[in-house]
Parts: structure tokens; sequence; C-alpha cells
């Protein structure tokens, strides 16, 4: 490979670490072409999945400031799935295609620059996809505001027995009781009652001057 090449080669890959957010390394050796095409498809829009050099690899990795890939995984025939998508969804379509291509060999990668074994990957491809997690979330907040909205009540409820409670200890202590709904009790009843009415009350009649 001329260096004008090997210089392009290492820059595209260099982009592919810097905009995926794992990469999953792995050894290829005895499949056929058909196999590559058909492990591709089953990735989908989750991972792009190209052979590379070790060598130009590891230059691009260093380059991007990548540096959780173990250098004896970049041994033997290397092929990286780049994700862009889903890393459980990527993880698990090289696992099944494994299952069934026991020629391919999950060695290890990277996942938000944290380095994962061969046994990492895997485990990685058992846990539940975006989707999924994402409706669980969903379902939680959900819930999440069922008990905000009664905890934004219950100060309201609280508020009212404080009264409630504060009403009964005054009358019992003698004081102005508070009722629920109006004015305290003991209000002046003169101020309120109309002029003359306490004499039209008074039944003793007047002495007679004699």
């Amino acid at each position: 490979m001329a260096r004008a090449d090997k210089e392009a080669t290492v820059t595209e890959l260099s982009d592919k670490f810097r905009t995926s957010n794992a990469a999953v390394l792995t050894e290829y050796r005895g499949l056929t072409v058909a196999q590559l095409t058909q492990l591709r498809r089953s990735l989908g829009s989750h991972a792009q999945y190209a052979v590379v050099k070790n060598t130009l690899t590891a230059i691009a990795a260093r380059d991007a400031g990548v540096t959780a890939i173990d250098d004896k995984q970049l041994a033997g025939p290397t092929a990286i799935a780049f994700v862009t998508g889903d890393p459980v969804e990527a993880a698990r379509g090289l696992r099944d295609f494994a299952r069934t291509n026991p020629a391919l060999v999950i060695k290890g990668g990277v996942l938000e620059g944290r380095p994962l074994s061969g046994d990492e990957v895997r485990r990685l491809a058992d846990l539940e996809s975006r989707e999924v997690l994402l409706a669980k979330l969903a379902g939680a907040m959900k819930a999440s505001l069922t008990r905000a909205a009664y905890l934004f009540a219950a100060p309201l409820s609280q508020a009212a027995r404080t009264i409630d409670a504060l009403r009964i200890k005054q009358e019992q202590e003698g004081g102005a009781p508070v009722p629920a709904g109006g004015e305290p009790a003991g209000t002046d009843q003169a101020a309120t009652q109309p002029a003359g009415a306490d004499q039209a009350a008074d039944p003793t009649p007047e002495p007679t001057e004699g």
C-alpha cells in the first residue's frame, strides 16, 4: 500500500473511532465473502463492519485518542464493527452471528472509552435494547409524575389538618376558637346590634315620682 493510501486509511479509521460510541474487534479468519456480507446486513444501521490492517488501526486509534484497545487484540485477520447505533443491538448481532458461524471470533473492544473483553461484549449482548429501556423509563417517569402529584397535594391537606388542630386546641384552652371557615368566636355582639335593641329587651319599668 502506498504511503498516501496508508495516510488516507488512517484518517478514515480515526474518523470512525471518533464518531463511534463503541467499537468491537473481531477475527474473521475462515469467513467467506458471502458470510461477511450477511454479517454486515445483520448489523443493519447499528454498526459499520470493516476489515482493517492491524498496524494502521493502532495508529488510527492513537490519533483518535482511543487508548483502551489492547494491542493483543490487534493480531490475526481483524475486522472492526464501528458502532454508531445501539451498542446492545450491535453486540447481539455479532454474538448471534458467531453462534451460527464459529469462525467469527469476538476479541474485545471499547465502549465510551472503556475497554471491553470478548466476554464483556457477549454480556453486553444479553442486556435489554435501548427501545426496551426507554419504554421502561417512560413507565417509571409516569409513575414518578403520579407520585409528584400526590406530593404536591399533600401539603394542602396537611395545612387543613393543622388549622383544624389549632382550632380544637384554642377551644380546649378557653380561647377564641377558630372556626373552619368563619370569624373567630367571641366577636363583640354589641357592635352588630341595632340601636335601642338593649332597651327594648329590658322588661323592668321605670319608678314613678310621688
